[in-house]
This record gives C-alpha cells, sequence and structure tokens, in this order.
C-alpha cells in the first residue's frame, strides 16, 4: 500500500491545470480554465477548471474532484495506479508500507539510454549515415542519438547489469516471443523520446540496414502514447513561450537540422498525424502552429487534416509545403535557411489551405464537380466560427468563380440549449460557496441556521454539514455567477436569510386556527422580536 506521507507529497507535486491540460485542451477564462467534458457530449465548454482551489468540475454532467480524481476517471485506473501514473509524470517517489510491492524501475529507459548512446560513438556505419544527412557532433550530443545492437547484445547488456527485465518489457525496451526474449529496437540509430517530465518515456528508431520499417517508435505503454507527444518538445518548450511560435515537422531529422539551424521550436509528430489528443500541447502558452510537411499526397492530405481540426479549435498560424521532393532537412542541409525563415514567417492560413485542398479535389470546370466542391466546401466552413464563415466565404466563391450568396453559412451559434427544471437560488448558493471556501465558519453559521430555512438548496446544505469535502460540491465553488463573500457580508445576507424564513413562519402562523390563543400570541410575539432584531442587522439564535 502507498503511504499517506508520499501521497501527501505527490499532491504538493501536481498543479490541476498542468495535469489536465495533458488530456484535455484548456482555454483561459476570468480565473479558471475551461473545455468540453470528456465525460459526456457537449458541444459547449461547461467543464471548469480551478487553478486556485486545484479541482475541477463540469456543470452538465456533475463530475469533478482533484487532480488524482480526473486521472481515475479519465484514464479508467484505480486509485493506486492513478498515483502511481502521477508519480512516473513528475518524477516523485512513492513508498509504500508493504515492501513486497514491486516498484517499477523506469532509470532502465536513462540506462539502455546512455548504452546506445556509447554504442553509436563507436559505430561508423552510423556516424557516417548522420553526417550524410549533415548533423553535426553538437547536435548528435543535444539530440542523444544513440544505436541500438543486435537483440542479444542489448538482452545481455540488461542482463549484465541487473537491470529488471520485467521493467524492461513493460517500458517497452524488449518483448518476448516463441524464441525468448528480444529487443524491439535492432541495429537501428535510436532517437529517445521524453515527456513532459523531462524523463525518457520511449525510443524512436531508424533502420541502416535496410529494413522494411524505415522507422519505428516504442509500442504503447503506461508512459508512452505516441498520440500525446512530440518529438523534441522537451528542448523546444522554452523557446516555443518566448518567441509564440511552434514548428511541426514529420520527422526526427528535420527537427534536429532545424534546430542545427536556429529554429529552434521545432518538433515533430511521432510516425502518425496530428491528432485531437495533441492539441493540449499545443495549446500550451498559446503559440502560433506553423505545420510544415513534405509536398507529397501523403504530406498534403496531413496537412489539410490537421488545417481543418486546427482551424476548428481556432488555433492561429498555418501550413507550409516543401515542394520538389525536398524537405526542412534538405533546405538546411543545402544552406537555405533565409529561404526557410521568409516559408515559415508567412504561412498559408489553416482554413485557405482547407479550401484550396478541398476544390483542388474537384474538376471544377465541370458544373457537377462544381457543385460537389461547393457542397464539401461548406460543411467544412459551418463547423467554424460564424466569423471565421463570414470572412471566407468571398474566398470560396472567388476559386469556385460563383456569386458569394451561394456560399451558405450557418446564421447562428450551434450551441446546445440546455433546459433546466431544477430551481436554484442564488443568496443560498452564495452561503453555501461562502462556507466551502473558508470551512472555519460553519460552526458560527450552525448557530444561526438549519437546512429548514433552505428553501431551494436544504439536501446541499445537509451534505455540507456531513461532508464539506464532497466532490460533488465542487460545482457551488466553481460557480461564478456566486458572488464570494467576507465574513460581513455572509451575516448580512444570514439575516436577510433568517428574515424571510421567519416572515414565511410568521405568515403561516397567523393563520393557524388550530393553536390556543394564548400560545399563538406568544409565538406571534417571538418572532416578529427575531424579525426586528434580524432587520436592525443583529444575529438571532435558530431554533
Amino acid at each position: 500500500m502507498i503511504t499517506k506521507e508520499s501521497i501527501d507529497n505527490l499532491k504538493n507535486h501536481l498543479e490541476i491545470v498542468d495535469v489536465i491540460s495533458q488530456s484535455l485542451e484548456l482555454k483561459k477564462s476570468g480565473a479558471n480554465f475551461k473545455a468540453c467534458c470528456p465525460f459526456h457530449g457537449e458541444d459547449t465548454p461547461s467543464f471548469v477548471v480551478s487553478p486556485a482551489k486545484q479541482i475541477y468540475h463540469c456543470f452538465g454532467c456533475g463530475v469533478g474532484g482533484d487532480a488524482i480524481k480526473f486521472i481515475m476517471e479519465y484514464e479508467k485506473l484505480a486509485y493506486p495506479e492513478a498515483i502511481e501514473k502521477l508519480a512516473s509524470m513528475y518524477n516523485v517517489t512513492l513508498s509504500y508500507d508493504d515492501n513486497n510491492k514491486p516498484k517499477q524501475d523506469l532509470k532502465v529507459l536513462d540506462s539502455i539510454n546512455q548504452y546506445f548512446i556509447k554504442l553509436f560513438a563507436n559505430n561508423n556505419v552510423a556516424k557516417d549515415y548522420i553526417k550524410s544527412r549533415g548533423i553535426s557532433e553538437f547536435s548528435i550530443e543535444k539530440f542523444e542519438i544513440g544505436y541500438a545492437p543486435k537483440s542479444f547484445e542489448t538482452i545481455n547488456y540488461l542482463k549484465n547489469n541487473y537491470l529488471n527485465l520485467a521493467d524492461a518489457k513493460e517500458l517497452g525496451v524488449i518483448d518476448s516471443g516463441e524464441n525468448g526474449l528480444y529487443s524491439r529496437f535492432i541495429e537501428r540509430i535510436t532517437f529517445p523520446i521524453y515527456g513532459l517530465n523531462s524523463k525518457i518515456v520511449g525510443f524512436g528508431g531508424r533502420t541502416i540496414t535496410g529494413h522494411s520499417a524505415k522507422y519505428i517508435n516504442s509500442p504503447q505503454t503506461k508512459i508512452f502514447n505516441k498520440s500525446k507527444l512530440l518529438y523534441g518538445y522537451n528542448i523546444a518548450k522554452e523557446n516555443i513561450y518566448k518567441r509564440n511560435r511552434i514548428i511541426v515537422t514529420e520527422g526526427y531529422l528535420d527537427v534536429i537540422m532545424l534546430h542545427q539551424a536556429g529554429f529552434n521550436t521545432a518538433v515533430a509528430t511521432l510516425g502518425t498525424a496530428l491528432t485531437k489528443d495533441h492539441l493540449p500541447l499545443l495549446r500550451r502558452g498559446e503559440p502560433k502552429v506553423i505545420v510544415a510537411y513534405d509536398g507529397d499526397k501523403a504530406g498534403l492530405n496531413a496537412a489539410f487534416k490537421a488545417s481543418v481540426m486546427l482551424s476548428q479549435s481556432e488555433f492561429e498560424g498555418g501550413v507550409v509545403i516543401f515542394g520538389n521532393g525536398m524537405d526542412p532537412a534538405d533546405m538546411v542541409k543545402e544552406g537555405k535557411v533565409e529561404e526557410l525563415n521568409k516559408v515559415f514567417s508567412n504561412p498559408q492560413a489553416f482554413i485557405s489551405y482547407a479550401i484550396d485542398y478541398i476544390v483542388a479535389k474537384y474538376n471544377i470546370n465541370d458544373p457537377i464537380q462544381k457543385q460537389k466542391a461547393l457542397q464539401e466546401a461548406n460543411e467544412y466552413l459551418k463547423s467554424l466560427s460564424i466569423l471565421y464563415q463570414d470572412e471566407y466565404k468571398r474566398y470560396l466563391a472567388q476559386k469556385l468563380n460563383i456569386r458569394e450568396n451561394l456560399v451558405k453559412i450557418s446564421t447562428q451559434s450551434r450551441r446546445k440549449v440546455e433546459n433546466s427544471s431544477t430551481k436554484i437560488d442564488i443568496a443560498e448558493l452564495s452561503i453555501i460557496k461562502a462556507i466551502l471556501e473558508k470551512p472555519s465558519r460553519l460552526d458560527y453559521v450552525l448557530d444561526m441556521v438549519d437546512s429548514e430555512i433552505f428553501d431551494y438548496h436544504k439536501e446541499q446544505f445537509e451534505l455540507l454539514i456531513s461532508d464539506i469535502h464532497d466532490s460533488s460540491l465542487n460545482g457551488i465553488l466553481l460557480n461564478e455567477r456566486l458572488e464570494d463573500y467576507d465574513d460581513e457580508r455572509l451575516k448580512k445576507e444570514i439575516c436577510i436569510l433568517l428574515s424571510k424564513y421567519y416572515s414565511s413562519k410568521l405568515n403561516t402562523l397567523l393563520y393557524d386556527k388550530t393553536l390556543d390563543f394564548k400560545k399563538k400570541s406568544n409565538e406571534i410575539r417571538k418572532l416578529k422580536d427575531k424579525i426586528f432584531q434580524l432587520k436592525q442587522g443583529k444575529m438571532v439564535t435558530y431554533n
């Protein structure tokens, strides 16, 4: 069992915005951040993350909790598994009550990386290939380029250095088959891939023996997911924040050569096109995104898909396509750095590129084909904001040589309207929020009120009394419509709430014909006295 002390230590290292932004695309909204909830379908963001309170809450489906709870729900992990995942992400050492608990040693990745680096230095074939691509000694060292030997040599290295083979297998370094253990990277130049915690999470490998799979990556593990990672991000991130730009390329060598030429915000996807899982990482620092792809069919298609996705998510930036069989690495090698600087400074906007790509698929001299092009482009435009639709309908009309009024765009925002029959009372909720903000107020409030005085939120107040840390109360804490009360304002609002309650009680009593006259008169006098004191701003004891 993981000790409470090490869990508390982990919590001190966690920043909820950082944790959740690795899975969701968060956007700043006042003091908080918002996103579309991953736990239920919605078009309008109702998922709120509070950096001040270190909690999240969805106002649509009611889920909420802290960073650990999010990882549990999002990754479908048990509590201990979520703790261990976060500990590996943030490089926090956990302690266990049960010393028999096996602990995965992530250092196997660092050790095998150093082994590959050492082998590269002594392998002339690997060095000659890398140098033939124009990569300098400085870049070799900066990007820790290595060489993976024959399978049995890697296995022997692990055994001879007493590294845990089970860990090596779970982390994707080796695997087992009919003939026993084997290395996943065999006679390949290696590129270590780092996670956001600046720790190695896997490798990429390039064959130098003519293997049919030119490039391979580590398999998916609990710390390696190629759809969420970008090669070189660990090196580029500081410059991305400073220069407000990120260049996304297709390969490891493109990244290395671009950095070598001074384009130090370059990164690359890991053998896959950009996906929605990459968006949270791309959103960090709100940089302009430059998609820099090859001009072959695969590159053009990947650039189109990226343009659609990024424009729908309202990223700034654009597309740069390299023609004539060239890629960024080739241009650096040929000394065309100034030309690169110009194209990166003037990319084609995502929306215009997407429209161009759609139109180019059709023979627009044929009316039937032109109609199909218009329909597809219209559908794409309708997926964008109203402003973008209006801005680019003229562009589409010009591309198709048609009247602008033939381009049909949405006339209203496609927001989902959610009707709710549940009544809320801002005053009642604000009092509950004030107690949640400062739990020491609870005893003071309980001296004056009871759940009975709450007309609409009795259940929430009773939950507050029984468990003030219940995650279902997070929605009240994060509700931006509710004011933040200081102690004086809280006292004033309680007086108003009590006055309403006692006035209602008095009204009921006045029409009650079942009570004895003397008793009724006595009760009326007490209630009127309470109401009078409350109107004077004096607190009264609830009974």
